[in-house]
């Protein structure tokens, strides 16, 4: 059974930092790639970024602005994602998927499973 587990999430003011963290089980995770995606209220999940399978190969949204760093650790089974310079608008639910591929994608549809997610919240 594939498990995936997020955490790291909480709340900040704008301008501060987080550190999500996603342990994975049930798969070979290190031949596949991974993704962070994010949904708000009445939106559709949107990708943040995705890394392929060892890591050497990384994709973000035009939103990212190179706040975010996504990274994969093949020996821990965790893929991570670094979030600062926090934004209001970066307030959302952040699940990670796990993609039964070695190539990354910008697509849910693409990944096979998903965690529950992690909520971060960004206000003043």
């Amino acid at each position: 059974q594939v498990r995936l587990v997020e955490s790291g999430g909480g709340s900040v003011q704008p301008g501060g930092s987080l550190r999500l963290s996603c342990a994975a089980s049930g798969h070979t995770f290190s031949t596949d790639a991974m993704a962070w995606f994010r949904q708000t209220l009445g939106n559709s999940r949107e990708v943040v970024a995705a890394i392929n399978w060892n890591g050497d190969s990384t994709c973000y949204a035009a939103f990212v602005k190179r706040r975010f760093t996504i990274s994969k650790d093949n020996a821990k089974n965790t893929v991570y994602l670094e979030l600062n310079s926090l934004e209001p608008q970066d307030t959302a639910l952040y699940y990670c998927a796990e993609r039964a591929a070695r190539t990354l994608s910008i697509y849910a549809g693409d990944y096979n499973y998903w965690g529950q997610g992690t909520h971060v919240t960004v206000s003043s």
